[in-house]
């Protein structure tokens, strides 16, 4: 638990100029706290989106008691897994804090820890304090990986223990809460043929939950994979992040919205069958490799609770991959439970499934689309959102060759991947015609490890300083 902390502290911290340890190891005595602007804008979002949900179920009427049951159900789940989840971050029940629980039980359990992560930060440095331990991490600069130690305070402890908790919480109301409120209001405005301000007011806010509970899992997955590194994206980073998950959420979710208006009953089957496949795969992983229970999820656990934390854990990651790449694969054999190896191949085969289910589900609607549209160019609307999700996996493959704050420990990265592809459909020539070419040409010297390194360090030395 005390790793994990130390490697959400350092991400979060800019440090002083670094003096030199007895080991020679850079060293920096104190850190500089960072404000908890996660803690704030979680709670923010949690907030408004509860708010706002709970004034739209103000407006329906006797007629619209579907509507409202379903608007006040994807409310309250989340919002109760929420308490939950920081209850448990926070190892609450085994202590006496009788005001924490209470709140948590009326639904404000988000609003007292941005309470106590703000007093936290404004009371640290005021007196000094003896440090808990001392975190290491390997800076990357111009291709080459500096380790750098910092001290541990008591505040610096207590505010990633809150990050921690709030990047968690952030996730589970993105993808439990605010993925289907957006949805079916959505889909309640295009059946009501109506559009209310405080629908949209939530749809607004339910899109920019979603898209930073997005952001939030990729770069959750960046410093569980590479941990032993200090992990800071740039600005243009995350503003390709942003453009790449926005425009993949809001496309998915559109195209099922107009496909279970046109074929209603086929909706159903497809979500289902999604979420099955998507939630069965990590543990078909682990019953093929015949591996054993991690021990590490919670010491008082019994197996059976471990294994009813563990399906928790797969259906959330069958909701975030029912809208949009989670970024990271499930390996329920890893005391981690992630896989920390950069999985091209899987990134592929989601993103080209997706692509195609996305492109039949839009051809179906227009086949079959009700007289609701007869005054909306539909073969526009068609190319529009086959372009927004081509744009979406472009912003992608920016981010992951240019601007992933880590790429240069990768072993291959996407243009060698279309290369490889490239080089595939491009190699298929007769046998005859490929050796005669293999005879008359002179053997070449395959190119240096050095001259690649250098080419690639001065392309990521310019892109640096361009940011």
């Amino acid at each position: 638990m005390c790793e994990g902390l130390e490697k959400e502290i350092v991400d979060q911290q800019h440090p002083a100029p670094p003096q030199a340890s007895e080991n020679g190891v850079p060293f920096q005595p104190t850190a500089t706290l960072q404000p908890p602007f996660s803690v704030l804008l979680s709670a923010a979002l949690y907030c408004a989106e509860f708010v706002t949900a709970a004034l739209l179920c103000s407006h329906y009427n006797s007629d619209d008691r579907f509507w409202m049951g379903l608007t006040i159900t994807f409310m309250l789940v989340p919002a109760v897994l929420i308490q939950l989840a920081l209850t448990f971050i926070h190892r609450d029940l085994g202590r006496d804090r009788p005001l924490v629980l209470f709140l948590h039980l009326l639904l404000m359990g988000p609003i007292i820890r941005c309470i106590e992560a703000l007093v936290v930060y404004f009371r640290a440095g005021k007196q000094e304090e003896p440090y808990v331990t001392i975190a290491r991490k390997i800076r990357l600069k111009h291709g080459r990986g500096s380790p750098m130690e910092w001290e541990i305070g008591h505040s610096e402890r207590k505010l990633a223990t809150h990050r921690n908790a709030f990047k968690r919480t952030a996730i589970i109301q993105a993808f439990l809460g605010s993925t289907p409120q957006l949805t079916l209001q959505l889909y309640a405005t295009i059946q009501e043929r109506h559009i209310l301000a405080i629908r949209v007011a939530l749809m607004v806010i339910a899109l920019i939950s979603i898209t930073y509970g997005a952001l939030v899992c990729s770069i959750l997955a960046i410093q569980i994979k590479y941990d032993e590194y200090k992990v800071r994206p740039r600005p243009a980073a995350y503003m390709c992040m942003v453009l790449w998950r926005g425009l993949e959420i809001a496309t998915r979710v559109t195209v099922l919205v107009l496909f279970s208006t046109a074929l209603q009953n086929w909706i159903i089957p497809i979500v289902v069958i999604n979420l099955l496949v998507l939630f069965f795969l990590p543990w078909v992983d682990f019953w093929r490799k015949k591996a054993s229970l991690p021990e590490n999820v919670e010491k008082n656990f019994s197996k059976l609770g471990t294994t009813v934390v563990l399906c928790m854990v797969t259906f959330l990651y069958a909701c975030i991959n029912m809208f949009c790449w989670s970024a990271v694969q499930i390996n329920l054999a890893d005391r981690d439970l992630i896989e920390k190896t950069q999985t091209w191949g899987c990134l592929a085969v989601y993103y080209t499934v997706r692509f195609v289910e996305n492109t039949v589900l839009i051809i179906l609607w227009y086949f079959f689309k009700t007289d609701f549209y007869e005054y909306i160019c539909s073969p526009l609307l068609v190319l529009q959102l086959v372009i927004c999700y081509s744009l979406a996996i472009f912003f992608m493959l920016i981010f992951y060759q240019y601007l992933h704050p880590c790429r240069r420990l990768f072993r291959h990265n996407v243009a060698d991947c279309l290369k490889c592809v490239c080089c595939c459909h491009g190699s298929q020539a007769p046998p005859e015609k490929a050796q005669s070419q293999a005879l008359t040409q002179p053997p070449q010297q395959p190119p240096s490890p050095n001259t690649e390194l250098r080419e690639t360090d001065i392309t990521d030395d310019i892109i640096q300083d361009a940011a």
